[in-house]
């Protein structure tokens, strides 16, 4: 079958790799309490810190004897959740938000994107999650709520600028016109037209959420152990980076994949569903 030459300049083999590898991801996610070797929080001091393809050990073991790969396997089930969960919640605000503020102007829009957008963007996104944090306690639901209101405001800036350009087309003019109700021009007449920035960005904050989350459970700020949290797994392993390396660089290597695979998504969904704007990039 003939690919279509939009869809040839979004695949690339660097995009199918990391698409590939979060497919792999994902299915280790799902899947984790029947594929893990080991239980995540059993300890086995007798064979800790065990190298990388030891036997029964594929990415050995921690400082504790915890399967590492295991820990991964089921790391993944937190971040992803967390990383999800805050994506959705700051897709339906922000959107929101920037839907009403864009259509309606006037006092809408200074309580929208002026009372509530700039207020949230005036503060850096790490401090008001280590606020958020340090009061509310380390937890996923902490996290989820804290990081999808910071990442709202992006969502809403997006959505904003789409809506004020949108809103003068022709055939929103018409919706109008044929007597729609304003929440059906809202939502199945401008937000079906906004839409593809709006999916690009949700990859794309996937990424940010990720780096946040792993960022927090570095600081102990995350996700409470013993639950397998990948930034809890690289503070953990820094201490043995001169002697056992892996304990480190394998959290850590994926982590960084990770986020790298869900930026390069964004990439391609935004070079499939809006080629325009790599050209205006």
């Amino acid at each position: 079958m003939k690919l279509s030459p939009r869809i040839r300049q979004a695949i690339t083999p660097l995009r199918s790799v990391m698409v590939v590898y979060l497919l792999v991801i994902i299915i280790l996610m799902a899947f984790a309490p029947l594929l893990a070797p080991y239980d995540p929080i059993a300890q086995n001091v007798a064979l800790r810190l065990q190298p990388l393809f030891s036997p029964g050990h594929l990415l050995g073991t921690d400082e504790l004897g915890r399967d590492i790969l295991s820990r991964i396997m089921f790391g993944a089930q937190v971040e992803l959740f967390i990383a999800l969960g805050a994506t959705l919640l700051a897709t339906v605000l922000g959107t929101l938000l920037g839907l009403l503020g864009g259509y309606f102007n006037g006092l809408t829009e200074v309580v929208t994107m002026r009372l509530m957008v700039d207020v949230i963007l005036a503060f850096p996104p790490i401090v008001l999650a280590l606020l958020a944090v340090t009061l509310y306690g380390p937890g996923p639901i902490t996290l989820i709520i804290a990081m999808g209101v910071l990442f709202a405001p992006i969502f809403a800036r997006i959505t904003y600028g789409q809506v004020l350009s949108t809103k003068r087309e022709e055939y929103v003019d018409a919706a109008r016109t044929f007597g729609a109700p304003t929440i059906v021009v809202l939502f199945r007449t401008v937000l079906a037209n906004v839409s593809a920035p709006i999916i690009v960005q949700f990859s794309l904050t996937m990424a940010a959420a990720i780096l946040m989350e792993s960022g927090l459970s570095y600081l102990g700020l995350g996700v409470v152990p013993p639950t397998p949290s990948w930034g809890s797994m690289v503070a953990a392993g820094q201490r043995y980076l001169t002697t056992d390396p892996h304990v480190l660089l394998v959290p850590g290597t994926v982590i960084v994949l990770t986020i790298l695979a869900f930026g390069i998504l964004g990439d391609a969904l935004r070079d499939l569903l809006d080629p325009k704007a790599k050209k205006r990039s």
